[in-house]
């Protein structure tokens, strides 16, 4: 590949401490470097003002509006949301959707908590958070039985972190502090005995800001997702090592021990939801459908569905890495009771905020929308 890099904004990281398939294909430079910036741009949140981002931000329906917070659209983890609206599927239903991508679990959550947003896209163990802080939100359709994250060593480290234990007194990246990505890097360092402040966290987003932040060795690990991952091991020109990959069911019962841990999802409080029953029961019906149609669909034919920009230009490259994640993705959008649990287990073990309070998952999320 060729030495220039393109250049990139990289928003200034904020660390806090104590809060927690690869084909060897030579891509060209400027689709690769298209690739990083397009597959981000079109998830920051200054890419667009809400609702003007075209097809990836509507779901049309003249029904009253109903603002979706993503933590991280161009996430493939949230794959479903915005296919959903490229299907058409929000429209069919009646309802007027508008997605906005907040670039990280917790900015979507705090977003929907203030009533900027009625429903989140994000993950399953929010619900369980909140019910720790006395404040009930439920998750009405799940979408991924796997978090899809992978501990990613930055490239001075390659040779001196090998393990979880490494990892003690080291910055490791996430989307942003409280997400799943940062809940994720407290359990593995606490399963490990190290306890839960083993190591600090920076907030360095999703897409290209992730990716130059790992590359650039601005921090010493990252929990990162598809496609962030796909892309930074081919500007690297070879993969980089991991720690705790998740990206595939047999990986999650290793870690877990159960076969499915709810990850992305739709959520609301659950005030909106005894107020709104149709509409969770048409948003559930369309990501249903969705998931359906991804499970009939080619990776081929399921990117060639999302925006343009998410490919970078390079669609097949995109595809593979849809293909590799697909498999993860729940095929009915309902929830069981062993992953809910799952996600409990790992919140008691990552969450001091969580730890052994009192959680009735019950009130944590319903399939009652679903048929």
């Amino acid at each position: 590949m060729a030495t220039a890099e393109p250049v990139l904004n990289i928003p200034e990281l904020s660390t806090e401490k104590g809060t927690p398939v690869s084909r060897k294909r030579i891509v060209p430079a400027a689709a690769m470097a298209a690739l990083v910036i397009t597959l981000s741009s079109c998830g920051a949140p200054a890419s667009a003002p809400p609702g003007q981002g075209g097809n990836a931000n509507s779901g049309g329906g003249s029904g009253d509006k109903i603002v979706i917070g993503v933590g991280g659209q161009t996430l493939l983890t949230y794959l479903p949301t915005t296919l959903a609206a490229q299907l058409g599927y929000y429209q069919e239903q009646g309802l007027q959707v508008e997605l906005q991508d907040l670039q990280g679990g917790s900015k979507a959550l705090t977003a929907m908590i203030g009533g900027s947003t009625q429903v989140t896209s994000g993950y399953y163990e929010h619900t369980i958070q909140m019910q720790a802080k006395n404040q009930e939100i439920k998750a009405f359709v799940d979408m991924g039985e796997s978090s899809g994250v992978a501990l990613v060593v930055a490239p001075k480290n390659k040779d001196t972190i090998k393990s979880v234990a490494d990892l003690k007194g080291k910055n490791v990246g996430v989307t942003a502090p409280g997400s799943s990505t940062d809940m994720y890097v407290k359990y593995l360092t606490n399963k490990n005995g190290m306890g839960k402040d083993a190591a600090s966290v920076s907030a360095i987003g999703a897409g290209s800001s992730a990716v130059a932040a790992v590359q650039n060795n601005q921090v010493d690990a990252a929990v990162m997702l598809e496609p962030d991952i796909t892309v930074l091991n081919k500007r690297m020109g070879a993969p980089l090592p991991m720690l705790g990959d998740l990206r595939t069911r047999e990986q999650v019962k290793a870690l877990y021990g159960s076969d499915t841990w709810p990850s992305s999802c739709l959520y609301a409080k659950t005030e909106w939801l005894e107020k709104n029953p149709d509409k969770a029961k048409k948003l559930a019906t369309a990501i249903a459908k969705t998931l359906q149609w991804v499970q009939n669909h080619s990776a081929e034919e399921i990117a060639a569905k999302m925006p343009e920009a998410y490919a970078g230009g390079d669609r097949a490259q995109y595809a593979q890495v849809i293909d590799s994640l697909k498999h993860t993705l729940s095929k009915d959008g309902k929830f069981s009771d062993s992953g809910v649990n799952a996600v409990l287990d790992t919140q008691r073990i990552a969450n001091p905020e969580v730890g052994e309070k009192k959680i009735d998952l019950s009130k944590t999320y319903t399939n009652e929308y679903l048929g």
